[in-house]
Parts: C-alpha cells; structure tokens; sequence
C-alpha cells in the first residue's frame, strides 16, 4: 500500500553473509591476517577493549534507523523497531566473539551506509516533507469543517 517493498531491508544482509563468510575464511586461512595488526587489536583476535563490538552495534542501530525515516509512519510497525534493536544487539554480541577483522568490517560498511543513505536520501528531509502535508491535510480538514458549520448555520 505504501509502495515499500518489506525484502528490501532484507537484500542488503542476504548479499553481506557470502562476504561475511569469505572474510572470516581469509582471515582463517591466511597467516598475515591471522597474526596481522592494525591499532590496537590484533586482526585474528577478538577486540581485547570491546570499543569495536560497541561501534558495531551502534552503527548498526544507526543505519537501521536512519533507513526507517525514510519508511512513512503508517507503515512503520513494532517489529521494525524490534529488528532494530535486536539486530544492532546481535551484531554486538557476535563482535565480541569474531575476529577483529570482521568487527572492523562491520563498523565500516555499516557507517559507510549510514553517511550513503544521510547523502542520497536525506531522510529528514523527506521527514520533514511528510510532516508539512500531514498538516497542509489537517489544515484543510479544519476549513471544511468551519465551511460546512456555516452552511448548516444558515
């Protein structure tokens, strides 16, 4: 009815879980990553100080959110908020467990999506659009009441 499509929020991690299992067998298999450094962590290893994990979850939630302001409110249930949640926690949980590779690649490509959608959809704009005609509407049903109170007047 909105024109959304509900598998479009789903497309996106469809095509990530072969990336996802290609990188964690890359950095299985292959010894410079395994033993490899960047910062702080140690690619094959867990994030020892769980900043990783956390940025994870947040940029996830982030892109989750932001990709729901574009999303009109009536067709915005419970379950999308829930996914939301559930989804940035699961991330988080699953970091602490991975290899920091993997945790890293999450905090890029979930804040690379939150600045793509932020720059081609600007989601509060169309927010903001949505909310003018929602008041132009209520605008206009308030004349037509006061039109038709004065034609029952008379």
């Amino acid at each position: 009815e909105a024109g959304v499509n509900p598998y479009a929020g789903c497309l996106p991690m469809v095509i990530q879980l072969p990336v996802m299992w290609a990188l964690y067998q890359a950095i299985w298999r292959t010894p410079e990553l395994q033993n490899g450094k960047f910062l702080w962590m140690d690619l094959g290893k867990p994030d020892p100080y769980y900043i990783l994990p956390v940025l994870a979850a947040v940029f996830t939630f982030l892109s989750s959110y932001i990709a729901t302001l574009s999303v009109p409110k009536s067709s915005q249930t419970t379950m999308t908020k829930v996914m939301s949640y559930a989804m940035a926690i699961m991330v988080g949980i699953w970091a602490i467990v991975f290899q920091s590779a993997i945790s890293l690649y999450w905090v890029i490509s979930n804040l690379f999506q939150v600045g793509q959608t932020l720059v081609l959809q600007n989601p509060f704009k169309y927010r903001k659009e949505q909310e003018a005609k929602e008041e132009a509407e209520r605008e206009r049903q308030r004349k037509m009441r006061r039109a038709y109170k004065r034609l029952k007047r008379k």
